[in-house]
C-alpha cells in the first residue's frame, strides 16, 4: 500500500509537526495504507557511549533534518511512497541509566510495533548499543530463524569488544552479544569501513575467529566495492539486517558523532555503497551515533536522514523487480 505524504507544494516542508521524512505517525495511518511495510522509530539513548555523549538527541535531529528528504530516487527509478507504506512509530521507551535494561525494554516495545509478521523496523539512535535491541526485535518478528540474520555493517569500529569498564551492553559490544545469542550469523556478516588506530591488535580477534568479513577503509579503496557487491550477491534470498554507524563517514562530512575517526568515506561514497546493495532482502536496519551538539550545520543529521531513505529504496526496488 502507498504512503500518503503532505504535498510539499501545498504544505511547506518547514511547517507542521516533524516526523521521519514526513511519513505519517503510525497511529494515524489510514486503513487503506495498512499494513505498514516499515516503521521508523527513534531510540533516544546514549548510556552506552565510551567517549562523548549526546546521541540521545539524535532521533530529534534526524527527524528535523529529514523534512527535506524527498520520495523519488533518480538512481533507482523508484518512488518509495508509491511502493511502500511507511510510518513514524515515535520513540521507544528508554532506561537512561542501564544499558541492559534499556535493551530489554526496547526489544519488548519494538516487538509489538505495527504488524510483527509484516512490518519491518528501522531504528534511529542513539548510540550503537541500540542495534542489538532492534536486531533482536527483528529476529523475533521474523520467526527467530535458527541460522540468525545476515548482517551488513558500516562503521569505523568492529563493535565486538566483550566489555568496557565492566559494561557488556554498551556501544562497543552489540555484535558480540548478538552473535552469542544467535541473532546474527557471523559467517554472513561483513563490516565495511573499519579504520583508525586500535587499543590493541587483539581487538580484531573475535570477528576474525568467527568468520566476519572485515573490509578496512584502506582495503575498500583498493577493492572494497567489489567485495561488498560480491557479498551482497552471495546472500541471495537470505534475510539481511543493515546497521549504519555515521562515524564511518569522514568527519569532514559528518562531524556530529561521538567517536570521530578521520580518513573515512565521503557522503557520496556511502550513498553509492548503499545503492549497490539493490537486490538484498533487507528485513531491518538502524542508523546510529548522530550527536547533534557537535553538528553545527546539521549536515550529519541530514546525511543520516538520507541513509534512512536509501534503506527504504532497497526494499522498494526489490519489490518492484520481484
Amino acid at each position: 500500500m502507498p504512503t500518503k505524504l503532505p504535498d510539499p507544494r501545498q504544505s511547506p516542508r518547514f511547517a507542521g509537526v516533524a516526523t521521519f521524512c514526513r511519513y505519517p505517525l503510525l497511529e494515524l495511518v489510514g486503513a487503506d495504507c495498512l499494513p505498514v511495510d516499515w516503521a521508523v522509530y527513534g531510540v533516544p539513548f546514549d548510556g552506552g557511549v565510551t567517549y562523548r555523549p549526546g546521541a540521545r538527541f539524535g532521533p530529534r535531529a534526524v527527524r528535523e533534518a529529514s523534512q527535506y528528504v524527498k520520495r523519488y530516487s533518480i538512481e533507482h527509478d523508484v518512488d518509495v511512497c508509491e511502493v511502500l507504506s511507511l510510518a513514524d512509530a515515535g520513540d521507544a521507551p528508554v532506561s537512561p541509566y542501564d544499558c541492559k535494561e534499556n535493551a530489554d525494554r526496547v526489544v519488548e516495545w519494538a516487538s509489538g510495533v505495527g504488524e510483527p509478521g509484516h512490518t519491518k523496523l528501522l531504528a534511529v539512535g542513539g548510540d550503537h548499543s541500540v542495534a542489538y535491541a532492534n536486531i533482536k526485535a527483528t529476529w523475533l518478528r521474523r520467526g527467530s530463524p535458527a541460522g540468525g540474520l545476515a548482517l551488513i555493517h558500516f562503521d569505523s569500529h568492529l563493535d565486538t569488544v566483550d566489555s568496557v569498564w565492566g559494561e557488556k551492553w554498551g556501544h562497543a559490544s552489540p555484535f558480540i552479544r548478538a552473535i552469542e545469542e544467535g541473532l546474527i550469523d557471523p559467517k554472513r556478516m561483513i563490516s565495511v569501513g573499519i579504520k583508525g588506530p586500535l587499543n590493541a591488535k587483539a581487538d580484531l580477534d573475535y570477528a576474525k575467529a568467527h568468520g566476519v568479513q572485515i573490509v578496512t577503509h584502506a582495503e575498500w579503496q583498493q577493492d572494497g566495492s567489489s567485495r561488498l557487491t560480491d557479498f551482497a550477491r552471495g546472500l541471495g534470498n537470505d534475510e539481511t539486517y543493515i546497521t549504519f554507524d555515521i562515524d564511518c563517514v569522514d568527519p569532514a562530512y559528518a562531524p556530529g558523532t561521538g567517536t570521530l575517526c578521520p580518513g573515512g568515506f565521503t557522503s557520496a561514497e556511502v550513498l553509492e555503497m548503499l545503492r549497490s546493495l539493490a537486490g538484498v532482502l533487507v528485513v531491518g536496519a538502524d542508523v546510529v551515533e548522530v550527536l547533534p551538539d557537535l553538528d553545527p550545520a546539521g549536515i550529519t543529521a541530514f546525511l543520516a536522514a538520507h541513509v534512512v531513505f536509501e534503506v527504504m529504496c532497497l526494499d522498494a526496488v526489490r519489490r518492484v523487480e520481484s
